[in-house]
């Protein structure tokens, strides 16, 4: 477990990018707590920091507006923007984030990274 910050550093709502364990990850504050996924979207692994946390808990990609559950890492719409990506996408199937699992240790936050993660 990497210890990545404390809980009062990401309000609800939002996530934050950390290097953990040698990998990119994004931790997520949602409603029922905290979460953490790969930080580059499995299509064209483009840096998902600055992506839309949904009302519906998804990550959504910020260039081709893929939508990821944040806390199991399915995907719930695949690449759609703009309409002629659709033609890459036959070439790259759907395929889900990496999730990890995160605990919190008093008023920190810790993340199992460098492992088999819980979901490819």
């Amino acid at each position: 477990m990497f210890d990545v910050c404390k809980t009062t550093d990401i309000s609800v709502g939002e996530k934050r990018a950390f290097k953990v364990g040698g990998e990119h990850i994004l931790v997520y504050h949602l409603s029922d707590g905290f979460y953490a996924t790969q930080a580059r979207c499995t299509h064209l692994f483009k840096s998902m920091e600055n992506g839309d946390i949904t009302a519906n808990d998804e990550i959504q990609c910020p260039l081709h507006r893929a939508r990821f559950d944040i806390k199991t890492g399915e995907v719930n719409e695949w690449a759609n923007f703009p309409k002629a990506v659709k033609v890459i996408d036959g070439l790259r199937p759907a395929k889900c984030l990496k999730t990890y699992p995160v605990a919190i240790d008093g008023d920190r936050i810790q993340v199992l990274v460098g492992e088999e993660p819980v979901s490819t």
